[in-house]
């Protein structure tokens, strides 16, 4: 297995997990595009057709801690790279991947490739809040920063 190069700070780093999985439900986009996961803040830029309505932006912020709130069990898996195959996106995958690739499993909620740290359930978050949120229009990308207290 490759090892990670960074720490995270586990309780925000599994809180992405499950923005991404409810920008997903709600949005019918990928996963974020770019991230930056940080202690005290972080934001995730999303590819979209256009602008989130803030109606949109609240249901977001609603949905993740009604996730939070299921006290969901953050789990562990692996599989080969082949079994992984048309299960997940291993375009982000480094070239020299080990064979054996890392799921981490959110309850029933989101499953995903992943190296880094998480909490062991979802009540050990905190309570998810979007500070800001900004639409680049040439990029055709929503970025937004948030936080979990």
């Amino acid at each position: 297995m490759n090892e990670h190069n960074k720490q995270e700070y586990p309780p925000m780093h599994t809180c992405e997990h499950i923005i991404n999985q409810t920008m997903i439900r709600i949005f019918g986009c990928g996963r974020a595009v770019e991230a930056h996961i940080e202690r005290k803040k972080s934001k995730l830029d999303y590819r979209l057709t256009e602008a989130p309505t803030e109606e949109q932006v609240r249901a977001l912020e609603t949905a993740v801690n009604e996730v939070i709130s299921r006290n969901l069990p953050v789990t562990v898996e692996f599989i080969t790279q082949t079994e992984a195959l048309g299960r997940f996106d291993l375009s982000r995958l480094p070239e020299d991947a080990s064979e054996t690739v890392r799921i981490v499993k959110i309850g029933d909620y989101d499953e995903c490739l992943c190296i880094g740290a998480h909490v062991e359930n979802t009540s050990e978050i905190g309570t998810f809040s979007l500070i800001s949120h900004d639409w680049d229009v040439e990029r055709g990308r929503w970025r937004v920063r948030w936080r979990v207290k």
